[in-house]
């Protein structure tokens, strides 16, 4: 097969190019042929490509792109000259014109969608008129024309018949998954504290995610204050690029004088990402909205015991193996309550940890859920 991923393929695009560069690694090994198209602006940094793979960038068209930000005549024209050479085009997201312009231009090429969560009520909400208007003219039709559209759980099933008003015929759910093997043999503990300055003797909090409103910060930040009030033995630990958010949080971490107990060290790759998550006595993210956390997802993988929200992907199914503390609900209140419960019980913390790897390795190793998506894409693949 050829196969053709569409994303915006760079490091400030948060979970997707990762999921894409993993499923990419398993299927040239079943000996595919898989390109990436992505958009691309000037200053923004490329995320990395397997070897075998082929990324294509395309100028985003200047001014346009300011007001529909993934507009690129460059795209337009590679898919005109080139989208009947492939066997399947995957479109990541909605409401973007890489997901749009495939449809655009060929109906002999079978097509996959994947949601990426952006149907959830809480991102629907947010620049909802340009999402209306969107609607109307295109996106709801080429969701419906999709041969294929892949989601991560229930709740996304219930958010495309909600958007549609009906099932979509072909609709399968493949969670994302994990590369286990790269959390095996992590950094030894406290190169991460030595390198940005971290106490030793403090217990540490680790959130991990693009600095976004929808990450739950404005719960997190509030909800850690009140914790580190009577256990100012903790550090939180703030680190991702800024989507929005770095203002508000720099204004709330001076406003409170909190520089001492919280910290924020930029976007964290490679060994720094790994070096944080082994000397990370918590992870947390509780978010508003997630399509299925990689985030979530890696911090299990390495470990590190999690305290998330019932909204990163798999609530039910974090819950259901006792994978990782749960907020009971999205305050600042259940923060600091979850906050004393997990970091005050090390035995609880171990237990979740090692249920969260054996989950882990049952249902979202990397090798299994990438080879689903494969046996759906051989599903739909026209004659030519």
């Amino acid at each position: 097969m050829r196969i053709l991923n569409i994303c915006a393929y760079t490091w400030q695009a948060g979970g997707p190019p990762k999921i894409i560069f993993d499923h990419t690694e398993v299927v040239l090994r079943y000996g595919h042929q898989v390109d990436i198209l992505s958009p691309i602006s000037p200053g923004e940094k490329p995320y990395p490509v397997p070897d075998g793979a082929r990324l294509i960038l395309c100028r985003r068209t200047p001014i346009i792109s300011r007001f529909f930000r993934e507009f690129s005549i460059e795209l337009y024209r590679f898919l005109q000259q080139h989208a009947h050479e492939y066997d399947v085009i995957h479109c990541h997201g909605l409401w973007h014109f890489g997901t749009l312009a495939p449809f655009m231009i060929d109906r002999t090429v079978a097509k996959v969608i994947t949601i990426h969560g952006v149907l959830d009520h809480w991102v629907y909400a947010h620049n909802n008129r340009k999402k209306q208007i969107m609607d109307i003219l295109a996106q709801k039709a080429y969701l419906q024309r999709a041969d294929l559209v892949q989601i991560n759980n229930k709740d996304e099933e219930a958010d495309v018949l909600r958007y549609l008003g009906h099932a979509h015929p072909n609709i399968v759910i493949i969670p994302n998954g994990v590369k286990m093997s790269d959390f095996t043999n992590l950094p030894p503990k406290g190169i991460f504290r030595q390198k940005f300055g971290l106490p030793t003797d403090k217990k540490l909090v680790l959130f991990m995610s693009r600095l976004n409103a929808k990450k739950g910060l404005d719960l997190l930040l509030p909800g850690f204050w009140d914790y580190v009030h009577k256990h100012p033995d903790t550090v939180l630990v703030l680190a991702g690029s800024d989507d929005g958010y770095e203002a508000p949080a720099r204004q709330f971490i001076a406003r409170h004088n909190l520089g001492d107990s919280i910290r924020m060290v930029g976007m964290l790759t490679g060994d720094d990402k790994k070096a944080a998550l082994a000397d990370a006595d918590l992870f947390t993210l509780p978010s508003y909205s997630e399509g299925f956390s990689m985030a979530v997802l890696e911090a299990m993988a390495s470990g590190t015991p999690t305290l998330v929200s019932d909204r990163v992907g798999f609530g039910e199914t974090i819950r259901e193996h006792e994978a990782a503390g749960v907020l009971s609900g999205l305050t600042a209140e259940s923060v600091k309550e979850s906050l004393e419960k997990m970091l005050g019980d090390d035995q609880l913390r171990e237990r979740i940890a090692l249920n969260a790897t054996a989950l882990l390795k049952k249902q979202y190793d990397i090798n299994l859920v990438a080879k689903q998506l494969l046996d759906e894409y051989s599903k739909i693949i026209k004659p030519k």
